[in-house]
């Protein structure tokens, strides 16, 4: 193979998606956050396997990510755009019957005036300070918005991937504070919420990053694997580097193994002489700089010259690897690029 090649295993979405919904109950509803591209994995096949599993409400960040998830399941689900209803996006939210959730007085006077009798949402700021109306525009707005009939009220939690924050309960009454009594479907939890009890479900939980197999969701089952090529190995005596500046010099006589990808694939330059690639369970250590298309990879270990490597498989999954870089599985699954072949399992059933 000349490229890495990502595999996407769209039956452990859908199971990942099963058990989330599995923990609420049966009165409330599970949607899927499909938004940047489906986590990077493809909005479009993620959505059809879902929407055959059950879901029928899906949230995106843009309009024009809306446009592609109507586009691959029709009429027949909710769509909902985190960003609201940004100038320029009038005639996609009315012709493709997108549900912008209304972030601001702006915002809502936008839609009333742009799209008067579409639908919409609302969302409300209980403590993130990112998105939404705070609870003195709220109350400014409130009676107005409330009689145009918005199908959902949300908001969004700062800290449930850390259990033991009390952020989480006090978003949680200032939730209920702004909420109680309105009569209009609520939600507040997103995967973290989601595991955080019965009391943050409401009527809606909109798992996103535990669909793809990421933390808070410990559980899930990993939904991708690359592996990367090998693309040509060489004995580096002791004391010769690797890579770029240097970075790296072997001890000893090391064999080392160039692979097929680089920060321009989405493995980012942080991973220089961190993490690890694996051949049939074994750890083959990163060595020197992550440049833009090549990876250095210590094989001494392997009894032989390997085709391949891989990066995410069971032995490192997207918050492995991203742990092993400093970051977070969010940034590993939506970075990945466009240069891999992609293969997908399931999803079909």
């Amino acid at each position: 193979m000349a490229s890495g090649t990502l595999t996407i295993d769209l039956d452990a979405v859908v199971a990942n998606w099963q058990a989330l919904n599995s923990l609420s109950d049966a009165a409330v509803e599970t949607g899927a956050v499909v938004k940047a591209d489906g986590y990077g994995l493809g909005a479009a096949r993620v959505a059809r396997a879902l929407a055959r599993a059950g879901a029928r409400c899906f949230f995106v960040a843009q309009a024009k990510e809306g446009a592609a998830v109507r586009e691959a399941l029709g009429r027949d689900v909710h769509i909902f755009v985190l960003n609201g209803h940004m100038s320029g996006d009038t005639d996609t939210i009315n012709d493709l019957d997108l549900i912008p959730l209304l972030n601001s007085i702006e915002q809502l006077t936008r839609h009333f005036e742009a799209s008067p009798g579409t639908g919409f949402g609302l969302q409300l700021d209980t403590g993130m300070n990112r998105l939404g109306m705070e609870p003195a525009e709220w109350e400014a707005v409130a009676e107005l918005a409330l009689a145009q009939r918005p199908q959902l009220i949300m908001s969004h939690l700062s800290s449930a991937d850390e259990p033991d924050s009390p952020r989480n309960a006090e978003q949680l009454r200032q939730f209920r504070a702004m909420t109680d009594g309105t009569g209009v479907p609520r939600s507040l939890a997103a995967t973290g919420g989601t595991l955080l009890g019965a009391e943050y479900h409401f009527d809606l939980t909109r798992p996103g990053v535990g669909l793809y197999g990421g933390l808070p969701f410990a559980a899930a089952r990993p939904v991708v694997r690359l592996s990367l090529p090998v693309i040509q190995s060489r004995l580096v005596a002791a004391g010769e580097s690797v890579g770029y500046n240097a970075t790296w010099t072997a001890p000893e006589e090391r064999r080392i193994a160039t692979v097929a990808a680089g920060y321009a694939d989405g493995l980012i330059r942080a991973l220089s002489g961190r993490g690890a690639l694996y051949f049939e369970g074994m750890a083959c250590p990163i060595v020197g700089r992550v440049s833009m298309d090549l990876i250095g990879v210590d094989i001494t270990a392997l009894p032989e010259i390997p085709p391949a490597l891989d990066i995410l498989c069971p032995e490192q999954g997207v918050d492995a690897l991203a742990e092993a870089a400093g970051t977070i599985g969010y940034e590993i699954l939506t970075s990945l690029g466009h240069r891999y072949d992609r293969k997908t399992l399931g999803g079909f059933g």
